[in-house]
């Protein structure tokens, strides 16, 4: 059997591979228009950053390597330009003479990646401005910073590659400032959870023009819907779309968005064409509605999966949640399955928790706190959805978390896992364990929870009460409006200064000693409700809330 593969990089390069260990003896070529067949496009703001040094590390595999370990017909620089599923032939263009050819295949399989969308302003061709989506990319931008030596970098777009690369064009010594349409960085992020990440950018430096867009670039500015910034360097990040026009021309099935089409085995509507990468459509694997969601991960997965059905096992890729995990610095941000947003788009009815726990055992040197959310079905208790921002350790809890989400976990479950424990690594409580006893809590009914974005809403007028349960000197710090300060450790002895008629309303730093609060309270006949998160989310979100409401004040 003869088997072509268009495109190389993540779905294409594994499929070649998977085939061939699966069937020594049949014909395989592998077609890439580019130079490279397999890359590490993941790790190419490292290396213009200066973090990764040697650019060879970046190449996984040379056309040479590939073709001597797999004895596949590698042709790199030629482009398939046409495909005739009628009589199983490809019209390919060889791009170092021009030369036109013809292939029959018996298989086909198709891996065109996606390419980066250039937005429709003014300045978008000058010489300062690119898109980083390959090596070549990577090279242009690299050799422009060291030739030109830009002071000024503006990065358009704040999802997971813009928020790389203003990273490392920091490292590499510029200015940054991050433009981003929506009110936050991240975009699988919610807001509040973003909010820690919006501080510790603006720490490091990092300018954000949040709730902002570009309306014009010219040599040495970014012009923006409302204000301007100075640049000599733009890097436009504003998302990828299928690249399926060969598909599409040869009547393949794509949807509205331009995504192949494709059933659980990777087979396009010709049942001898298979397609898998970043250019397909995939199902939610949380909803099981249609998505696009382009991630290495599930990329490597479905040409395994394309190549076990050519070779006739019995194979199905069973949809894609989303697990990603982004460095900033030294701050590290993951997510798995849905947001709230996309909770509330779908009509799910869900609740959620909010903790903030250490990454290792709080005596032993160096622990880090990590903000941990995760949200679930109300009525089957199944994990819908995890976010985490930290530093150390988070990586690892949210790998448990995604785990848990594939095999269909209820958030209840998370208290009974046996994780590993040593104070280096962890706590005897993991902070996923303390996720699943806080979600039981209010599961359970043991504990009420106010969310820190309707505490604004909460009337003043003395039907309610706010108790802040933190020490003295942390509430001298700042307090919620109209709270009253009885630190928990005195609380059983001013019993008698909360009201029993009024609910209350408790917060601490994180939600822990107020979860402590409400308990005592509870017990003794009040109604209380237990600010989830604590101040320190309240004051985060709400600090960045107003602090956009300033900026777009200002600007106008």
């Amino acid at each position: 059997m003869k088997t072509i593969i268009i495109g190389g990089v993540a779905g294409g390069a594994s499929a070649a591979a998977r085939l061939r260990r699966l069937r020594e003896h049949d014909e395989i070529i592998m077609l890439e228009r580019g130079g490279e067949i397999s890359f590490a496009n993941c790790g190419l703001p490292y290396y213009i950053g200066g973090e990764i040094t040697d650019r060879r590390m970046l190449t996984l595999q040379t056309p040479e390597s590939f073709r001597s370990r797999f004895n596949i017909d590698v042709r790199t620089r030629n482009e398939a330009v046409g495909i005739s599923p009628e009589t199983h032939t490809l019209t390919v263009r060889d791009l170092e003479t021009g030369e036109l050819y013809e292939e029959r295949y018996d298989r086909l399989i198709l891996s065109p990646g996606a390419e980066p969308l250039r937005p429709d302003i003014g300045g978008i061709g000058l010489p300062h401005v690119f898109t980083l989506r390959n090596i070549p990319d990577t090279v242009r931008i690299k050799q422009y910073i060291e030739e030109q030596k830009p002071r000024r970098a503006v990065v358009v777009g704040g999802g997971y590659i813009g928020a790389e690369m203003a990273e490392n064009l920091a490292n590499a010594g510029l200015a940054v400032s991050v433009v981003e349409l929506a009110d936050h960085l991240i975009a699988p992020l919610d807001f509040d959870m973003a909010a820690d990440v919006h501080r510790y950018l603006q720490s490091k430096g990092i300018s954000l023009y949040l709730n902002n867009g570009v309306t014009e670039i010219t040599e040495q500015a970014v012009t923006l819907r409302k204000g301007n910034i100075e640049a000599d360097l733009v890097i436009l990040s504003v998302g990828v779309r299928p690249e399926t026009a060969l598909a599409r021309n040869c009547g393949i099935a794509v949807n509205s968005r331009g995504s192949i089409i494709v059933n659980s085995r990777m087979q396009t509507n010709f049942p001898d064409i298979y397609a898998v990468g970043d250019a397909v459509e995939v199902r939610d694997y949380i909803t099981g509605a249609p998505a696009f969601v382009p991630l290495a991960g599930p990329a490597n997965k479905q040409g395994r999966i394309a190549a076990d059905n050519i070779a006739g096992l019995d194979s199905e890729y069973t949809g894609t949640q989303g697990s990603a995990v982004l460095k900033l610095f030294d701050m590290t941000v993951a997510t798995t399955g849905m947001n709230e947003r996309r909770a509330q788009a779908e009509g799910i009815a869900y609740d959620k928790v909010y903790t903030y726990s250490a990454s290792h055992a709080s005596y032993y040197p160096n622990a880090k706190q990590m903000s941990v959310k995760v949200l679930w079905d109300k009525q089957t208790l199944k994990i819908l959805g995890a976010q985490i921002v930290g530093f150390d350790g988070v990586d690892k809890r949210m790998d448990v978390l995604a785990a848990a989400i594939r095999f269909g976990a209820k958030v209840t479950d998370l208290k009974d896992l046996e994780l590993c424990y040593a104070p280096p690594f962890g706590s005897a409580k993991d902070p996923v364990n303390m996720v699943g006893f806080t979600a039981e809590n209010v599961i359970n009914g043991t504990v009420k929870q106010v969310f820190w974005h309707d505490v604004e809403q909460l009337p003043r007028d003395g039907s309610v009460f706010l108790l802040d349960v933190r020490t003295r000197s942390e509430a001298a710090r700042g307090m919620i409006d109209g709270a009253v300060n009885i630190p928990l450790d005195t609380l059983r002895d001013n019993l008698e200064r909360l009201p029993k008629d009024r609910p209350i309303y408790v917060n601490c730093h994180s939600g822990q000693r107020s979860y402590l609060a409400c308990r005592i309270l509870a017990a003794n006949g009040f109604d209380c409700y237990n600010l989830a998160g604590g101040w320190r989310l309240y004051e985060s979100a709400v600090h960045a809330k107003s602090v956009q409401e300033y900026v777009c004040i200002r600007d106008k």
